[in-house]
């Protein structure tokens, strides 16, 4: 569906999600917004893309490597690449890579940042039902890529559920 209102285009799913890795629990709200260019069309798949914007909760369960806890609050943009049928039905595999800006410094389970800006990555498959709901498993990585040191990265298992408007 597109609706355009006031030159922007309306969101096309929004998601929920939730992930964890390094006595760490990730919640995150998102909402996506479609490329409507396809790559490498064949047998039926391409190469499509969209925009996947978010603001999640960061829960860590070591603050400071005491057992202690923390919330930090994360807003991220990321383009991501996503692999799927002409139709946008069944399964799919997708990568991105984005920005994100968190609250406060992530410090927990002896791995603190150096940066409140870290980079996200992903690698993840899924599979989108019809009437929309999409149902995927990813691994996202935070970084800052070496901008400023430390940079221990960290890691998280994220199932993900979304739906398509």
């Amino acid at each position: 569906m597109m609706c355009v209102a006031m030159g922007v285009k309306a969101a096309d799913s929004a998601s929920f999600e939730f992930g964890t890795g390094n006595k760490s629990q990730l919640t995150r709200l998102g909402m996506q917004w479609n490329w409507e260019r396809q790559w490498f069309k064949s047998n039926g798949m391409h190469l499509g893309a969209y925009w996947d914007a978010t603001i999640s909760v960061l829960h860590q369960g070591r603050y400071q490597n005491q057992e202690a806890s923390k919330n930090i609050a994360d807003v991220g943009i990321t383009p991501v690449l996503r692999f799927q049928r002409d139709d946008r039905k069944g399964v799919y595999a997708e990568a991105g890579i984005g920005a994100h800006y968190m609250s406060s410094i992530y410090d927990n389970n002896h791995r603190t940042f150096s940066t409140n800006f870290q980079f996200g990555d992903h690698i993840g498959v899924g599979y989108v039902f019809d009437g929309g709901l999409n149902i995927g498993l990813k691994i996202q990585h935070f970084s800052n890529c070496g901008i400023q040191h430390p940079n221990p990265g960290a890691n998280f298992v994220v199932l993900q559920t979304a739906h398509a408007f």
